[in-house]
């Protein structure tokens, strides 16, 4: 049963979220822009992207090569983002559920399964860059446990995210508002003990030729420039479905774009400046180099960024299996969600760099972000002029649209042929083409994006917009 109850402002707003994918009633959207920008901002101030400006190093790229391509691009990942976060505002409704528009009913269930397995993967990456935090700030101190120790931690920092992610969007909200600027305060002073610490250097390189420096600028273009904002589309709409329908669209935009682009480019240059120094690109080796003593009383601050990383993907991910069809309890899909996510941890724990397995997860996670992307933006913003017919999402029907799924596939093939990972699987004949370049995201948004137009948006909508059904939890 759909939870209408409003959720005030000090009394009720960590209450049990009951809420699934049908769209959230008016009363229930009490949510503000400030509070979406800390929802986004917390879950983007953590260790991992510290790794992601050491990753610009790590490939041979200088600190200042590094900024720059961190600042512009995410220019580009976090705008999009912004302009995602206006569908779920506008509508009401999750993300993966929107894709029904373009998809159909039953076609929307591919990117739904895709969502589904992404956001648990995510769980296990960010637990990683914490778990491999908390145990090398414990071998500073003495303490060393081995296996046992570092899956207890592991076990841990699971609990935590699975208690705040069951409990839904008004606990993670509240999490969030009251944690993140105490966070924010801690992150500016250890900024100013690192960089007080660190000597930079500014243009230094191990990229062989001007020929490597391409193909590592665009590698990490995609991997933490455009692909960093990019990676969180799928969520977008989830969050922003419960912000108050009075608040401008300007303001939401700014709100959740600002909310990513700020901490990514903050702690990524952060990241790119202790590298350059020689404190290496593992992410323990970031911390313990650059603050030394002050490590073990900033940690338990640190471990929030992960944490509120990982409470969304989980939540999304339980959204995105309600949406497929899957008939549990959203708690129970959690806990499964959970459970995956432990096994791709171990595969990250056993990789033996983190530089590489990461670029690996990112660069195929992009593959198929970018094209949905396209076509998710062509549909809601071009066919459907920003108000898609809501009811018709839920209308029963067979609901698959052929063309849009081709188009997908089709973008999908066009991004892995200009991608170049570092695995031979990830690497397409274009880019190898090339000289190792990577547009993969550019070129799989543009081709699924205008396929879809010139194939899809003069033909009929692929689910029904009569008779407005009911909507109700499993719709």
């Amino acid at each position: 049963m759909q939870d209408t109850r409003p959720h005030a402002e000090g009394t009720a707003e960590a209450a049990f979220d009951a809420h699934g994918i049908a769209p959230i009633p008016e009363r229930a959207r009490d949510s503000t822009p400030w509070e979406q920008f800390w929802i986004w901002a917390g879950a983007n101030i953590a260790p991992i992207n510290w790794v992601l400006g050491a990753l610009g190093v790590t490939l041979g790229l200088s600190f200042l090569e590094t900024l720059v391509v961190v600042v512009l691009g995410n220019l580009v990942g976090c705008a999009a983002f912004g302009l995602f976060n206006l569908m779920g505002h506008r509508t009401g409704v999750n993300q993966m559920l929107l894709a029904r528009s373009p998809f159909g009913r039953r076609g929307a269930v591919v990117p739904g399964v895709i969502q589904g397995l992404l956001a648990m993967g995510w769980v296990g990456v960010n637990t990683w860059v914490v778990l491999d935090l908390v145990l090398a700030v414990l071998a500073r101190m003495g303490v060393e446990g081995g296996p046992v120790l570092r899956y207890l931690v592991a076990g841990l920092i699971m609990a935590v995210q699975l208690g705040l992610a069951v409990y839904g969007f008004y606990a993670i909200r509240t999490f969030e508002k009251y944690t993140v600027p105490l966070t924010v305060v801690v992150m500016v002073i250890m900024t100013v003990v690192a960089l007080t610490q660190t000597k930079i250097n500014w243009t230094h390189a191990t990229a062989p030729d001007t020929g490597s420096r391409i193909t590592a600028i665009t590698q990490l273009l995609t991997a933490i420039g455009v692909g960093w904002g990019v990676s969180w589309l799928p969520y977008s709409a989830d969050y922003s479905r419960f912000v108050r329908p009075g608040s401008s669209g300007r303001s939401v935009f700014w709100a959740t774009a600002l909310g990513i682009y700020v901490p990514t480019v903050w702690l990524a240059a952060l990241g790119a400046a202790l590298a350059s120094a020689g404190s290496g690109g593992d992410p323990s080796d970031l911390v313990i180099q650059a603050f030394g003593g002050l490590a073990l009383p900033v940690l338990l601050l640190l471990m929030h960024g992960p944490v509120a990383t990982n409470i969304l993907n989980l939540y999304s991910c339980s959204l995105a299996a309600l949406t497929v069809g899957i008939r549990l309890a959203r708690w129970k899909v959690t806990l499964v969600a959970g459970a995956v996510a432990s096994v791709v941890l171990v595969v990250f724990i056993q990789a033996g760099s983190f530089a590489h397995a990461f670029d690996n997860w990112m660069t195929s996670i992009l593959v198929w972000i970018s094209p949905w992307a396209g076509i998710m933006l062509v549909a809601f913003f071009v066919k459907h002029r920003g108000s898609p017919d809501v009811a018709a999402l839920y209308a029963p029907g067979r609901g698959v649209n052929v063309r849009a799924l081709t188009a997908l596939g089709l973008g999908v093939l066009a991004g892995w042929s200009w991608q170049y990972g570092l695995v031979p699987a990830m690497q397409g004949p274009v880019a190898r083409a090339l000289g190792g370049t990577d547009f993969s995201w550019l070129s799989g948004a543009l081709v699924a994006a205008l396929l879809y137009y010139f194939l899809c948006d003069r033909s009929p909508a692929p689910v029904a917009a009569a008779p407005r059904p009911r909507v109700t939890e499993a719709s």
